[in-house]
């Protein structure tokens, strides 16, 4: 019996060995599958924090271009309002005007709230990336010639974008 124990002795090393070596075999295998769930994840957060990012841009985007619509849409009321106060800037019916001076006020305060700027033309050098030019006339000066004279339609802006152009007559 001495001799089997012997060779049971001899063969248990080389068992622990390979049961060792299956062993490292297998914490490897784990470490590795585990370092890939764990990228696989990263990944999975970076992508999901992109698309809430584009999302919340997306909304942002959305509502702006509802408000400048709206807002593109009133730029007629704006108009008449101001026709309306230049016809009764002569007349003799003074609650008339005033009673427009304060639709176009309240309007044009609502309006600003939300963003709208008029655009300054009258006494510009002209531009023609900011200004539509519908006339020339001859300028009655040297220093008036390639300046806008005039603004026959106010043009506006919202949040730094040009939504309307102001219509001018420049001198030549």
């Amino acid at each position: 019996m001495s001799k089997e124990k012997e060779e049971l002795k001899k063969e248990t090393p080389k068992q622990e060995k390979k049961v060792k070596s299956q062993e490292k075999d297998k914490v490897k295998e784990l470490t590795d599958k585990l370092s890939k769930e764990h990228d696989d994840y990263l990944r999975l957060m970076a992508e999901f924090e992109t698309f809430r990012r584009r999302s919340a841009e997306e909304r942002l985007t959305l509502i702006n271009t509802a408000s400048a619509d709206t807002i593109k849409e009133l730029l007629p009321v704006l108009d008449a309002c101001e026709q309306a106060l230049k016809m009764l800037a002569n007349s003799q019916d003074e609650a008339a005007r005033q009673g427009t001076e304060l639709i176009y006020d309240k309007l044009m305060e609502s309006l600003k709230k939300r963003g709208l700027k008029v655009i300054e033309a009258k006494g510009e050098k002209f531009d023609a990336d900011r200004h539509e030019a519908i006339a020339q006339i001859p300028a009655p000066a040297e220093e008036m010639k390639g300046v806008v004279i005039d603004v026959t339609r106010t043009g506006y802006e919202l949040g730094g974008k040009i939504i309307r152009y102001p219509q001018v007559v420049v001198g030549a």
